[in-house]
């Protein structure tokens, strides 16, 4: 699914992982923290039988996208995420050809930028004028009114959902009293 991948340094310079495995995670497109491994999977993941977290909910996984390939232009780091950064990971990601681009990044709405400041919303806008289609989430920190950031009209945000399960459990207090 991974066709190409490149990671940035704090003066936004690519760089492409050394074929001797000495380049380090921290200086590599891997994922550290899993963030891009699952919104990779949810962008374009295989099908998976048999799913379920701890068993509840079992079925059937899969992506978005079943036939898509991926390219990953990791741009953040434990440290934070550069605008420079951002920005030449974007244009990356246009000169190399790709369709969308889904970046899972947001600040927390207190700290929202105008779109004449934002890396995310100067890099979507010069993507977008060359015809590729950038899909960023709508942040963590709603339902409130004026939550929603990556909103600039030129972006395409998405937003999670409820579902239509309910996960029970019982517990068991030391009495022997249950409740579900």
């Amino acid at each position: 699914k991974v066709i190409g991948a490149r990671y940035y340094n704090s003066f936004g310079v690519a760089k492409v992982p050394e074929s001797n495995g000495s380049s380090t995670l921290m200086s590599s497109p891997r994922d550290t923290v899993g963030h891009g491994s699952h919104t990779a999977s949810t962008a374009a993941g295989s099908i998976v039988h048999n799913a379920s977290y701890y068993g509840l909910g079992l079925g059937v996984a899969r992506g978005g996208s079943l036939t898509s390939r991926l390219a990953i232009y990791k741009a953040c780091s434990e440290e934070g995420c550069s605008g420079a950064n951002l920005l030449k990971g974007i244009d990356d990601a246009v000169r190399d050809g790709v369709d969308i681009i889904s970046i899972s990044i947001g600040i927390s709405s207190v700290f929202q930028m105008d779109f004449v400041s934002d890396p995310i919303a100067i890099g979507a806008f010069h993507a977008t004028q060359r015809g590729v289609l950038v899909v960023c989430s709508g942040g963590n920190d709603g339902p409130f009114p004026f939550s929603v950031v990556n909103s600039a009209p030129w972006i395409f945000t998405v937003g999670a959902s409820t579902i239509d399960r309910d996960f029970q459990s019982t517990v068991v207090l030391r009495n022997g009293q249950t409740f579900q």
